[in-house]
């Protein structure tokens, strides 16, 4: 039998205790040593209700432990750049939630720093492996619909965040839209330029933050395709997640799954299941997912399914899409990055 892959957890808030739930349950082969939280109490209690040995304050401790093969990084995004740079020095593989960091030379650095170490860094963006994501993802890759010509995603939350997140989250754009900028580039390829508008709709406090809670993202892609991005921080049917793809031969579409198939018909119409209320319950097998794909990765030495460099690029088309947003205008994305290759 294989020896099993050696994880430990910085960071027990809420997808913390996600990714430990998923790792203790549906992923095999791997044993979680330790958690560390600045909040002793938050730490203490994962440790105590998945059976982890360790608990501390301090995620040093994790990384001066030799047994430990790899970390995943679940704090606070202002800390994320630190730990990584930290971990790589430590020899440890890394799982990172996104973004990278909000500040791009930190971001390079942090990179380098795994690169040079010849480590393996993961980052989190899940939505890569939704299934029906991911088989649209194929029949694109395998020419169902030939040349694609027109993406449009469509992503909703059900409520907005506190206030006191938004202040700190970089906006809209590299917190919410930076999951659609991810999954643009994972199905059509490079963006090229962006072009953002935005509104206060939902709740002035938003606003008064600095942020805007409605948002229209165009995207010109190097391929000459464009994209179309739709955001809102309130939608009052649940989680809306939806893609469409128009290529020469046809189109593909990704609907959002419901939580049975069901259908009542009575004389007041057809009633279905609501949609899965927020990202927990829409993307739970997603979640499983990434967790197998980073174990899978560090145990056969690969190249994880979302790589550091893929972490960068979805910052730098946020960064676009602010300045964009501010300058009312189109905004190549060698505007906020003269290094890309692009």
């Amino acid at each position: 039998m294989a020896k099993k892959l050696k994880i430990g957890l910085i960071g027990a808030g809420r997808i913390g205790r996600l990714h430990a739930q998923n790792l203790a349950h549906h992923v095999p082969g791997v044993e979680l040593c330790a958690v560390a939280d600045v909040i002793e109490e938050a730490a203490v209690e994962l440790s105590q209700k998945l059976g982890i040995p360790r608990a501390t304050t301090d995620y040093h401790e994790l990384l001066k432990d030799p047994d430990i093969d790899a970390v995943l990084i679940c704090t606070s995004t202002d800390t994320h750049a630190e730990i990584i740079k930290a971990a790589a020095a430590a020899g440890k593989h890394i799982f990172c939630e996104k973004p990278l960091a909000l500040d791009l030379a930190e971001i390079d650095a942090a990179l380098s720093a795994v690169n040079e170490a010849g480590l393996i860094l993961q980052v989190g963006f899940q939505r890569r492996f939704d299934p029906n994501f991911r088989r649209l993802k194929e029949l694109l890759a395998g020419g169902a619909i030939g040349q694609p010509w027109l993406l449009k995603i469509t992503s909703y939350d059900p409520a907005p965040p506190p206030i006191s997140y938004i202040r700190v989250s970089g906006g809209i754009f590299l917190d919410m839209t930076i999951h659609d900028f991810d999954m643009a580039r994972y199905l059509i390829g490079e963006v090229k330029e962006v072009y953002a508008t935005g509104s206060v709709l939902v709740d002035p406090e938003i606003g008064k933050a600095e942020d805007i809670d409605t948002a229209v993202v165009t995207l010109r892609f190097v391929s000459g395709a464009l994209g179309v991005i739709t955001n809102c921080r309130k939608a009052t049917f649940g989680h809306d997640q939806r893609i469409e793809v128009l290529g020469e031969k046809g189109a593909l579409f990704a609907e959002n799954p419901l939580p049975h198939t069901a259908v009542l018909a009575d004389e007041g119409g057809y009633r279905s299941a609501p949609l899965h209320y927020f990202f927990v319950e829409r993307y739970r097998d997603a979640y499983i997912a990434e967790m197998a794909a980073f174990v899978e990765a560090v145990r056969e030495g690969k190249t994880p399914p979302v790589a550091g460099i893929d972490g960068k690029f979805p910052v730098v088309i946020g960064y676009a899409a602010k300045r964009s947003l501010e300058e009312r205008r189109p905004v190549r994305l060698t505007e906020v990055d003269p290094t890309l290759d692009i």
